[in-house]
């Protein structure tokens, strides 16, 4: 028999916990892959999403990779990023509340913008202790502490940038091709061309994880900022060459991911002498 099922989260969590003690081999999918793999479809209800699943997975289960139980250490890793990032988002939603209200002059709005500032503090202090927790996590697994040092130790990849990596790929259980991770995150560009009539750039695909795309993004333009190193060469080198800034960031992107897992399969540390092409 084989299990199918879509990938939700921790909506999942009560079914993981009874699958791993089951013979059964199990494939968790990404929804978007199962949606963009039917073709053009009518309707939808549990029925029929079921038997679209088990479509899915009769075509498609030689090149899916079968799904095996995280460890504690890194389904508790999970439960506290999703927790820090709805406080991320509820900080943003008050701020840009604060800066609305802030239009209006009146003792009444001035109160309650006080009041959302207290909120922020709150939540500051909240998503602080939600950090502390994550490193402790961390630090307490020593196969998490170990690939955590060594994505640290690339040049701009801090450490909320190696956390996400570590989500991102389930502990580096899946994605684990640079290719495929950096298609996932959105910096891998494609050509679209057709004939000789349609013919264009090369650019990154907007279905892409936006959480991964953005700290690679922010560890991009660290690196570049950090001297003497083979990213902040590699972008001047290319500048002089006249090419646009921000592709080649995205380049830098692309090569973080690479360094990376090539660092986590190596089981090594980043050494600033590579020879980036």
């Amino acid at each position: 028999m084989i299990v199918c099922i879509e990938n939700t989260g921790k909506y999942n969590y009560h079914l993981y916990q009874v699958l791993k003690h089951l013979p059964f081999e199990t494939y968790v999918c990404n929804p978007q892959q199962i949606k963009y793999s039917m073709g053009f479809v009518r309707g939808k209800n549990d029925k029929v999403d079921a038997e679209r699943i088990c479509n899915y997975i009769i075509k498609n289960h030689s090149e899916e990779r079968p799904w095996k139980p995280a460890s504690e250490a890194l389904d508790d890793l999970k439960v506290l990023m999703s927790e820090r990032r709805s406080l991320i988002t509820n900080r943003k939603r008050i701020k840009a509340q604060i800066k609305e209200l802030s239009i209006i002059k009146s003792s009444k709005t001035k109160k309650v913008i006080r009041l959302k500032i207290a909120d922020i503090k709150y939540l500051n202090k909240r998503i602080s202790q939600i950090e502390e927790m994550i490193r402790e996590v961390i630090k307490e697994d020593q196969e998490l502490s170990d690939n955590f040092k060594r994505l640290t130790s690339i040049p701009g990849v801090g450490e909320i940038t190696a956390w996400y990596f570590i989500i991102k790929t389930n502990g580096f259980t899946r994605l684990t091709n640079p290719r495929k991770l950096g298609s996932y995150a959105g910096v891998v560009p494609y050509q679209y061309n057709s004939g000789t009539s349609v013919v264009s750039k090369a650019r990154v695909s907007k279905k892409a994880d936006k959480e991964l795309k953005t700290v690679l993004q922010m560890a991009a333009m660290r690196a570049i900022r950090l001297e003497n190193n083979d990213f902040e060469k590699y972008y001047k080198r290319k500048l002089g060459e006249g090419k646009n800034p921000m592709s080649v960031l995205n380049a830098i992107r692309n090569k973080i991911i690479h360094v990376a897992l090539a660092l986590i399969n190596n089981k090594t540390f980043y050494q600033n002498r590579l020879v980036l092409s």
